[in-house]
């Protein structure tokens, strides 16, 4: 739940997203203090996904309690931009961060590709000045409306994706070799853990 996963076996499926690990102990030490706790209860301490590449959670909270009541939903996430400078022909925009396993080459590709093939006239050039962090400069025309640009590149690129959870674990059976394929809710993934430990 901590660093997230995904894959069981031939025929199954599991991709669960990572979480912060101080929110799910928090959780974890709510569920030992209140066995009665439900999924719902359990995300005013577990507030969704921490994905280590940043970006912006799209769900309502709504949406979030649901995906974990059920075990499987679709989490919407999407990079973060600041506006940059403005020159007197030029505006810049830098993308921040990117969603989770989006590959920041093929992200800055995929722009490129846009400039190259002139679907977007607005925008000039998309150049990669990351370091440690990322940092994507976006230069478009100094009359270009950034709010549509973005919005176009969200369609277009992978700077705008759909993660699919799928909470399905192993569980264990009365054989102490054999675990059972089951999707779980939020609450019951970890009172299986808490019984593991």
């Amino acid at each position: 739940l901590i660093n997230g996963s995904s894959g069981i076996a031939v025929g199954m499926a599991t991709n669960i997203p990572p979480h912060n690990l101080a929110e799910v102990c928090t959780a974890l030490v709510k569920l030992l203090d209140n066995e009665d706790l439900s999924s719902a209860q359990l995300c005013r301490y577990l507030k969704g996904p921490d994905f280590p590449t940043g970006g912006q959670i799209l769900n309502s909270p709504e949406e979030l309690k649901e995906i974990y009541r059920t075990g499987s939903g679709s989490i919407r996430l999407r990079g973060t931009w600041d506006i940059g400078p403005v020159t007197r022909s030029t505006k810049t925009i830098y993308i921040d961060s990117v969603p989770y396993m989006v590959n920041k080459a093929q992200l800055v590709e995929r722009i490129a590709e846009v400039v190259l093939s002139r679907k977007l006239p607005q925008l000039l050039d998309v150049k990669d000045l990351s370091t440690e962090d990322v940092r994507i400069a976006v230069e478009m025309k100094k009359d270009a409306d950034q709010k549509m640009v973005m919005a176009y590149l969200m369609r277009h690129t992978p700077l705008q994706i759909n993660f699919a959870v799928n909470l399905t674990c192993l569980i264990p059976t009365e054989h102490p070799e054999v675990g059972r394929p089951e999707r779980l809710d939020l609450r019951s993934m970890l009172w299986h853990f808490l019984h593991f430990r």
